[in-house]
């Protein structure tokens, strides 16, 4: 079936928007986080550091000891102690005392600074200093970065290497985060064969779609497992109404247009509910979307470019926001490098390359061609409203690297 009015993109994104699924949480140890969602807030039990230390080698002193200090009119004090990383000093630092010192060693009772080292001689227990400091020099403070009680990180936070360090200081060694969906990618086509050196028989075709829709679902931070299935209504049936007994999400390539063997929509209608089927946008029109056994399925083209770029369009985002991570279009300006034509009701997603002054459509961009992809590192995004852009107009570019996991 094929639905004859087109769903405006916004309409379309509407519905997915409405149908809007969130992940359970697991508890997971902090070392396997990275790149996961914070599914709690993160409240240090630690102030960090948690005394007083060194930022540097040296030697901690009271400040006002070394006022005036210079090559020419040194001064001289007396070692009293030596501490390193992991060590207190027993000592009190007085007047005319230093305690040699460690970088991210404790700063010693009394002392108030820490004068480096490359400023200084010593002989047996004499240091003579060049230089002078002020109180609270090269000294990081207790709970400079993280005080105890304090909320470091919030729910929903994307956990990067950044985090993970900041995580840890505050005492975690495991973490609550949103599980990863379980997506069921279905590959349909008779025509479909792997890759192969061997010559192509019988109007067969290499499966492209496994490797460049898979790997766009990874990039989604999901996992991911691949079924290919003939394009007769039992087998595909079949393969639906077991991937939603089973998977977070389903997606299909294959069968979403009106020609015969094109069969996806109708399982669709037949085992749940189509929430659209075609939008106005290029390329990717025969694009469709449902609930089934309370699970969303997305069902691409079987054209490579249009596949790829309705995954960017419509499931990106959904599966970002399944883990709890927000995911909007980072659209950018770009002056156009070239006449860019386009029809008023209908979004165009076209490829381009795009620098830091201008982007220029890919021309050969048929929603077959792979290689126009593989030239492209952006999307211009020409509105319904739009009739296209002259050359030298301010135009809305998305950066392919910005929507990544």
């Amino acid at each position: 079936m094929f639905l004859s009015k087109l769903d405006s993109l916004n309409d379309a994104l509407k519905l997915i928007d409405d149908n809007q699924k969130l992940m359970d949480t697991e508890e997971i140890p902090l070392d396997k986080a990275h790149k996961r969602v914070l599914a709690e807030d993160i409240i240090s039990y630690h102030n960090s550091p948690p005394f007083d230390k060194s930022a540097m080698d040296g030697f901690a002193l009271k400040a006002e000891n070394t006022f005036n200090a210079s090559q020419s009119q040194p001064k001289t004090l007396k070692i009293i102690d030596m501490v390193g990383a992991g060590c207190f000093s027993d000592k009190s630092v007085g007047e005319g005392h230093a305690v040699i010192i460690a970088t991210g060693a404790p700063v010693p009772d009394g002392a108030d600074a820490v004068l480096m080292k490359e400023y200084t001689t010593t002989k047996d227990d004499e240091l003579t200093i060049y230089s002078q400091v002020t109180p609270g020099e090269n000294i990081s403070p207790k709970a400079e970065d993280i005080k105890k009680g304090d909320t470091v990180l919030s729910k929903n936070t994307f956990i990067r290497y950044q985090e993970m360090g900041l995580i840890a200081s505050a005492g975690y060694d495991t973490v609550k985060v949103f599980k990863k969906p379980n997506v069921k990618l279905i590959i349909t086509g008779n025509e479909l064969v792997e890759p192969t050196k061997d010559e192509l028989s019988d109007a067969k075709i290499i499966n492209s779609n496994k490797f460049t829709i898979k790997s766009m679902i990874e990039d989604s931070g999901a996992c991911v497992s691949i079924s290919h299935v003939g394009d007769s209504f039992k087998e595909v049936r079949n393969a639906i109404h077991d991937a939603s007994e089973e998977y977070d999400v389903i997606m299909t390539t294959g069968g979403t247009a009106i020609s015969d063997g094109d069969v996806v929509l109708d399982v669709v209608d037949d085992l749940g509910e189509i929430l659209f089927h075609g939008v106005a946008i290029r390329p990717g029109k025969p694009i469709g979307a449902g609930i089934i056994n309370d699970k969303m399925i997305f069902t691409f083209s079987g054209q490579p470019v249009a596949a790829m770029s309705q995954f960017d369009i419509f499931a990106r985002k959904y599966l970002f926001e399944m883990q709890g991570r927000k995911f909007d279009l980072s659209v950018t300006k770009r002056q156009a490098k070239l006449k860019i034509p386009s029809q008023l009701g209908r979004t165009d997603f076209i490829r381009a390359f795009s620098d830091d002054d201008y982007a220029r459509h890919i021309l050969n961009r048929g929603s077959g061609i792979i290689r126009s992809m593989v030239e492209a590192n952006s999307y211009i995004i020409i509105d319904e409203n739009d009739e296209g852009y002259q050359k030298g107009d301010l135009i809305n570019v998305v950066f392919f690297n910005s929507l990544l996991w």
